[in-house]
Formats: structure tokens, C-alpha cells, sequence
């Protein structure tokens, strides 16, 4: 038996079909249909993990909307809003106003519950389920004391402002000193002041201006006192140390520091270019259009133009007593000959009518016939603290001046008050 044996010409033809059976084989390969093995199980989900869904919806109460209107806009059922409606016996609920918060709370869709707050101190939440239920919520304030002084270079307003003094309570100490003090006349470089005053916050957010519960003030080596203590006709009146009221029959001056503070450039001499003291009065400077103030309540004894002083109002007040306001730019329009006004109110705007070169009040102060100086002026105070709450007083009293002395004792301006 032959053996076949390629001979060196035949071998290359006999790798090359070789390789063709070979790639023939791996093709089919390729081709063959492989099915994917599926695998499928049925699992149960349980809801008990499932987080719920909690919406809020706040909407601000507009002027001449109810909470009728409300309601439907936030899809409260007829039936939940008749029984709400229902449980508010005192109308406390329906009562709402203008920029009043009301908040919808749902769960999965699901209203909750509403709370309507009325203001920072008093909210209402209506629960919707099981059962309505209305829940009034009353907060209390916390009532945080501050202690400030002030040395005066050249302006009252100023010198607060470089103490961190809020401007509110700066207008309030020249308000409640008003009836002793001209802020716009009688400061003088050097004058000094020291208060104590307290401001209100809920969830840290400050709810309303401070409110001043002592305070003392040098002016022109004077020493002036205020106390807080409740009032007669209002919150709170101030009291000298005796209790002697601080309110008088007349104001001290006839121009709002508050206003002339807030119009005028603070960075020059605050805040009235010049003022003049004459023998029948005292003339004020001021910006065009500065409101006047009658300084004691009364009554319009005359209004019209008056010579040289133009236009001009004079009041009549008890005791013979008139005050005379002239070189208006303007009368308020709400006043007429005849008609009674408060301390306070203002009756017109500084001009420069009649014999004036520029802008000016000129204001007098007499009694009878005699021009007096209302600078120098002793006029009677407001009834004093009735003698049966003069130890509640002095309680008050004793411990604002306590907290005060013991704060400047750590205050830069200490060594003033020595």
C-alpha cells in the first residue's frame, strides 16, 4: 500500500482547501439562532413604605376677596366650608383682611388642613379630618432689651444713626422729649443720651419697631427723664422719675423732626439751614413744603393772607393763649376758620409768602396781647401718675434704671455720664 505524500508543488493547494472547509464551518456557526432564555417572576409591592406626598399652597388675601371665593378657588368641598363656617361662632375665621396668610396643607392630595394667620402673633388652624376642628394659636413675643447712648457732634439724627440706633426709635425719643426739647433749636454740640428700649421678634424675625422703656437726655447741662408705664388713654404714656407726666399742653416746637430728619441731606448741618430768634417769635428755615404742626390743640381763629406774613393760621387755645403760623406756601386742605385741631396735626406748609426771601416758618407764641418767648415758655403737664400706682411705678422705675446703669458700666461712652 502507496502512501500519498504532497509534493512541495501541492502543498500550498492542500493548506488552501483546508482553510476553506475551515471558513465554511465558522460561518454556519455565526448563522445559528441562539434564543435568549427569559426568566419571569411575579412579585407583590407592598404600599406600607411608600412615602406620602405633603403639598403646601399659601395664598395672600387680596383686597375684596372672602374666604368664600377662597376656598373654592382652593377646592374646598361645599359641605367642609359650610361646616366651617359653622363651627366659627365669633366670626374670627370669616374675618379676614387684606395681606392676611393662608395656608392649604394636603396629603396625597388629600386637603388636611388650613391655617389662616391673621398677623405674627395669632393664626387659626382648621382641621379637616376626622372631624372640623378650629384651633386658635397665640404666640408670645420675645421681647429682646437693648441698651444705646449717643454723644451729639453736630445732629441729634445723626449721632443715633452712628450708634446703631434704628431710625424709629430715634423719631420716638425726639417725639416723647418733644414737649420739653426743640430737636431743631435747642440741640447743641455735646448734648448727650443714654436709653434702654425693647423689640419684639417671633421665630427671630422682628415683628415691630423698639419701643423705648427709659431714657435719659442732657441738653444744655438740663437732665431730662422718660419712663414707660401704662397709660390712661393709651398702651403706654412716659413719666418723669416723680411720675409727672412728659406730655404738656403745647409741643416745643412746630416743625415734625421726623420729617425735616427724613427730607433733609443728613450729611450737612441736620437739619434746618438757620434758625432766628426774634422778639415776637421764632423763624424756622426749612425745605419748601416742610408740614407745620400746631403745637397745642385748639381751635382756628383765623386763616387767610396777613400783611407781611402772608399766608398765615392762628389758633386759639385756653387761657388767652393763640400761636401764629405764617409765610405758608399752603394751607392742609381739610382745614377751615372755625375748626378745632389736635397737638400735632398739620395745618400747612412751609413757604415763603408775604415778606419772606426764602422758605420759612415764622411762629409766635402769645398770651393776650404779649408776644412771649415760646422757648422759655412754663406750661402745664398732663395729669400725673394717680398716687395708688406710685409703687408699681417706682418698681417699674427702679429696675429700667438698674438695667441701664449696669449696661454703661461695659458701654464705650461710659465715662460721658460721670
Amino acid at each position: 500500500m502507496s502512501t500519498y505524500r504532497p509534493s512541495a508543488k501541492t502543498l500550498p493547494f492542500v493548506f488552501l482547501g483546508l482553510f476553506g472547509i475551515l471558513y465554511i464551518y465558522d460561518a454556519g456557526l455565526e448563522q445559528e439562532e441562539i434564543l435568549p432564555e427569559i426568566i419571569s417572576e411575579t412579585i407583590s409591592l407592598s404600599t406600607q413604605n411608600t412615602p406620602s406626598v405633603q403639598t403646601k399652597k399659601i395664598h395672600t388675601v387680596q383686597e375684596g376677596e372672602n374666604l368664600s371665593i377662597i376656598f373654592e378657588k382652593y377646592k374646598v368641598s361645599l359641605n367642609d366650608t359650610y361646616k366651617i363656617f359653622r363651627e366659627d361662632k365669633t366670626n374670627e375665621i370669616k374675618n379676614i383682611l387684606p395681606n392676611n396668610r393662608i395656608e392649604f396643607l394636603s396629603l396625597d392630595r388629600m386637603l388636611q388642613k388650613i391655617i389662616i394667620y391673621k398677623g405674627p402673633l395669632l393664626s387659626y388652624q382648621i382641621d379637616l379630618s376626622p372631624k372640623i376642628s378650629i384651633t386658635r394659636i397665640d404666640k408670645k413675643p420675645e421681647l429682646i432689651k437693648s441698651f444705646k447712648t449717643g454723644l451729639i457732634e453736630s445732629s441729634f439724627y445723626l449721632a443715633g444713626l452712628k450708634n446703631n440706633i434704628p431710625e424709629s426709635v430715634i423719631m420716638d425719643l425726639a417725639y416723647i422729649f418733644g414737649w420739653d426739647i426743640d430737636f431743631i433749636f435747642d440741640i447743641r454740640a455735646g448734648d448727650k443720651f443714654k436709653l434702654l428700649y425693647e423689640t419684639p421678634f417671633v421665630d427671630g424675625q422682628k415683628i415691630e419697631n423698639g419701643s423705648i422703656l427709659f431714657a435719659e437726655f442732657y441738653n444744655q447741662n438740663n437732665r431730662y427723664t422718660a419712663i414707660r408705664y401704662e397709660g390712661r388713654n393709651k398702651k403706654w404714656d412716659y413719666f418723669n422719675e416723680d411720675g409727672g407726666s412728659l406730655e404738656k399742653a403745647f409741643l416745643k416746637a412746630p416743625l415734625d423732626f421726623a420729617y425735616v430728619s427724613s427730607h433733609f441731606n443728613p450729611n450737612r448741618r441736620h437739619p434746618i439751614l438757620n434758625t432766628i430768634r426774634a422778639h415776637n417769635g421764632v423763624d424756622y428755615a426749612a425745605k419748601r413744603g416742610t408740614p407745620i404742626r400746631v403745637t397745642g390743640e385748639g381751635v382756628i381763629q383765623s386763616m387767610g393772607w396777613k400783611g407781611g406774613y402772608g399766608r398765615t393760621i392762628v389758633i386759639r387755645h385756653g387761657g388767652e393763649i393763640t400761636t401764629l403760623y405764617a409765610h405758608m406756601d399752603k394751607y392742609h386742605p381739610s382745614m377751615a376758620k372755625g375748626m378745632k385741631v389736635s397737638q400735632g396735626q398739620t395745618i400747612g406748609y412751609v413757604g415763603d409768602s408775604g415778606l419772606a426771601t426764602a422758605p420759612h416758618l415764622h411762629y409766635e407764641f402769645r398770651i393776650g396781647e404779649k408776644r412771649t418767648d415760646p422757648l422759655k415758655v412754663a406750661l402745664p403737664s398732663a395729669a400725673p401718675i394717680d398716687q395708688s400706682k406710685m409703687d408699681r411705678f417706682k418698681v417699674f422705675r427702679n429696675t429700667y434704671m438698674e438695667a441701664a446703669d449696669k449696661l454703661l458700666s461695659k458701654d464705650p461712652n461710659a465715662q460721658l455720664f460721670r
